[in-house]
């Protein structure tokens, strides 16, 4: 096996794909008679080991779908593995849709919440904040149900839990009627998007940019509602998703692993190709962007308060040390929240994220960057490459014990907790 990236390669000793809820318990309780170890894959799209097990990987690709629908409450109950491609045009045929999202559709529903994933946007927290109710199957073999009302506190750390507290199986999410974005691409001055990211965030409903390392320009992403029908399949469309922001940067990054020396000169020239493009069309098509260079990511999460200062410092050090990496830095922004584990649990959050071609080595670079975030009180994105601890995470979450301990409820043998997981949670 091996994730997205291809960074991350295992062997487990059975891999699963249940059709049923009761196929899920099966495996549950057949791992706890085995005194074997148990986890969860969705698409691969985590860059951290959250995947990784010697004994028994289960996949719920077989297990998608729609559940129910109620269009009096706008929520829709939906089976975990759902992929958020296919969730998104099974929304669409009833008139529903995702308040929010990120920019990649490939991951699984539950494997988006548990890792904290989100999209950009003061008005809206991450996608965990989307869902009403959560059904899963822990460790013990029980089926459990947690919602807004119904303990509401398993609920609140069972809502970002790195599958942690058994498998998830039914997820109820809370949705709007359909509606239409306009995207705006348009290129500017980092020190002048620096002075002006708040009014952005005000002025847009959806605000993120792209810094180009070792040069001064950004590229924006604008996005409003808007009543205007949507775009045709276009030629600029098909150039600026499909042949600037993929075909030419795989060459581009190629160019860059054979020749280091060129890569700073690359950086230049890619943000000099940023042209103003306008896009329409329903929100989960607006939202996506397809990826098709693959990479390793870091992401943190900072308080907003400090987004400047941590921005000039990254700034600064890669201007100064960056000679090899070449993709942009992304700059989005998140609504605090509730959630235990949530990076933005009581803080409006910006969140940085840091991505090297995943034919590169990123642990030099990612670290460099990671003590800046520590520095400021950063929190990683559950699934994106961090060297988080025991000690750490228990300081950096104020409601960290209290989902310690409600994880050791829902799973005393530890059948959820792989080596890796157990840095995090025992210590």
């Amino acid at each position: 096996m091996k994730n997205w990236s291809g960074y991350l390669k295992w062997t487990p000793s059975n891999v699963y794909f249940p059709n049923t809820e009761e196929e899920i318990k099966e495996v549950v309780l057949k791992a706890l008679n085995e005194k074997k170890k148990v986890r969860i894959i969705g698409s691969g799209h985590s860059f951290t080991p959250l995947s990784l097990t010697d004994d028994f990987l289960v996949s719920l690709d077989n297990y998608q779908g729609i559940i129910s629908i109620d269009k009096e409450k706008l929520t829709a109950t939906i089976k975990a593995g759902t992929k958020l491609n296919l969730l998104n045009d099974l929304l669409f045929e009833h008139g529903l849709a995702m308040p929010n999202m990120g920019d990649i559709n490939q991951q699984s529903i539950a494997g988006a919440i548990s890792t904290g994933t989100h999209g950009t946007g003061t008005a809206f927290g991450n996608i965990s904040t989307q869902i009403s109710k959560i059904k899963f199957v822990n460790g013990k073999g029980e089926i459990v149900c947690c919602s807004e009302t119904d303990k509401p506190e398993l609920f609140k750390a069972a809502q970002v839990s790195l599958g942690t507290f058994g498998i998830i199986t039914e997820i109820t999410l809370k949705c709007v009627p359909t509606y239409k974005l306009e995207l705006i691409i348009d290129k500017e001055r980092l020190d002048t998007v620096l002075e002006s990211y708040q009014e952005l965030n005000e002025k847009y409903r959806n605000f993120e940019f792209y810094w180009f390392p070792n040069t001064p320009y950004v590229m924006l992403k604008l996005v409003n509602l808007t009543n205007d029908e949507p775009d045709k399949s276009s030629f600029s469309n098909y150039v600026q998703e499909m042949v600037l922001e993929n075909y030419t940067f795989k060459i581009a990054c190629e160019v860059s692993k054979m020749f280091p020396s060129l890569t700073r000169k690359i950086s230049g020239i890619a943000a000099d190709t940023i042209g103003k493009h306008r896009k329409v069309n329903h929100s989960h098509k607006v939202f996506i962007t397809p990826r098709l260079v693959r990479f390793n990511e870091m992401e943190y999460n900072i308080p907003v308060g400090a987004y400047k200062e941590v921005k000039r410092d990254i700034v600064n050090w890669i201007n100064k040390n960056n000679t090899t990496v070449l993709f942009p830095i992304e700059n989005r922004f998140v609504q605090g929240d509730d959630i235990y584990l949530s990076p933005a649990y009581q803080r409006d959050s910006a969140y940085i994220a840091a991505h090297v071609y995943n034919k590169k080595e990123p642990t030099k670079y990612f670290k460099a960057l990671e003590e800046i975030f520590l520095a400021y009180d950063g929190r990683p994105h559950w699934g994106k490459m961090n060297t988080l601890t025991y000690e750490v995470a228990q300081k950096k979450y104020p409601m960290f014990g209290a989902f310690t301990k409600l994880r050791a409820e829902q799973d005393p043998d530890q059948i959820f907790l792989s080596d890796y997981l157990k840095t995090l949670f025992i210590g």
